[in-house]
């Protein structure tokens, strides 16, 4: 069999009769999240790449951090097809070792990929407010780049464990070969340590700075002397802290949390299969839902970057001026954009306070 091993069955890969639930998780839930992720996800994420590559004229630190992530997303929505032929073939794998760990391994590194560039913009955005000048000795374009490379050769190292712990297994009794997910392994020794190691510090170590980041970003703009705000640079930066904890609230937690709860439920009743069956039927949900970052983050994109919403929804306007709602939708927001900018020149002739604040960079940038 070269490569293939004859292990005990697994259950959550090789029966596909018992417990219920699971089985139509991995044959239909799955496979159904995946194709809807790969027909939405990918032409936003291109659509951005297009943008950012050929349409801003201007690249702040945020912009780089913002294409970075996009980038993360199309290369894991290019990987995702493989897993969608896995699925609906039946949860049997017929493209041999080495494509069976690349899948894992993509999708572990591009999940860790996406948590650390969100928080890069966190602490972009916070060095921006509460430490504008020296933020920009700090963090240059140059160290930007830098640091991007950095966050992904250090997701590629932490993602390395994941291909030894990745098999090809012969279900017993049948023919059907698996790619096993080292979650759902039986033997616990090496996946519940790498594991909570990879939840502490990529998952717990970024929510803890962005909180951190969040709370001192807001504190700095109470306490500056208030001025007009044409831009409402401050509504901008709630929305930006309410995005980031959105995306940690309903991907990253519970992802986490029920990956975890799998490998320690078969470390604490390895004799025990029928007892894992909740924990994984959670943790097989949870990556359905986490598939749907990739569609959302293109959202985020246009929340952080008004140069890059802008162009972003231009052009997705370009390519449905066909249709006559989205031409009455385009006209009303031309006049909404242009009755903000009357409404910015009236304030910046009739300020509403004369207290001068500290000069801060654009937060929106």
């Amino acid at each position: 069999m070269g490569n293939t091993q004859v292990q005990p069955p697994e259950e959550s890969f090789c029966n596909l009769d018992s417990p219920p639930g699971l089985p139509v998780v991995q044959l239909y839930v799955l496979p159904s999240f995946f194709l809807v992720v790969l027909l939405l996800g990918l032409p936003l994420n291109l659509l951005s790449l297009w943008v950012f590559s050929h349409q801003l004229k201007r690249w702040t630190r945020s912009t780089v951090f913002l294409f970075n992530l996009t980038l993360a997303d199309t290369s894991w929505l290019l990987a995702l097809p493989l897993l969608v032929h896995y699925h609906l073939d039946g949860v049997y794998w017929r493209l041999g070792l080495t494509l069976c760990k690349t899948v894992r391994m993509l999708y572990h590194n591009y999940f860790y990929l996406s948590i650390f560039f969100v928080t890069c913009i966190s602490v972009d955005r916070y060095l921006a407010i509460v430490h504008p000048l020296r933020s920009l000795a700090l963090l240059s374009r140059r160290q930007t780049c830098l640091l991007c490379v950095a966050v992904w050769m250090a997701t590629l190292v932490l993602s390395i464990p994941v291909a030894p712990m990745t098999l090809i297994q012969t279900c017993p009794g049948s023919n059907r070969t698996i790619c096993t997910l080292y979650v759902l392994l039986s033997k616990t020794e090496k996946s519940l340590p790498y594991s909570v190691v990879c939840s502490f510090i990529c998952f717990l170590l970024p929510l803890f700075s962005i909180c951190y980041c969040g709370l001192r970003s807001v504190r700095e703009l109470r306490r500056r002397p208030c001025r007009p705000d044409p831009r409402n640079k401050q509504l901008r930066i709630r929305r930006l802290l309410s995005a980031v904890l959105v995306l940690f609230a309903l991907f990253y937690l519970p992802y986490h949390l029920s990956r975890n709860a799998a490998i320690l439920m078969r470390a604490i009743y390895p004799e025990d299969p029928a007892s894992w069956w909740a924990a994984d039927l959670a943790f097989a949900l949870e990556m359905s839902v986490c598939s749907l970052i990739t569609c959302v983050n293109p959202l985020f994109s246009c929340c952080i970057g008004r140069q890059f919403r802008n162009k972003f929804l231009g052009n997705v306007a370009v390519m449905f001026q066909q249709c006559p709602g989205v031409q009455v939708a385009s006209q009303i927001s031309k006049r909404t954009r242009m009755t903000e900018r009357k409404r910015q020149r009236i304030s910046t002739v009739t300020p509403a306070c004369a207290l001068p604040a500290p000069v801060c960079t654009d937060v929106n940038q």
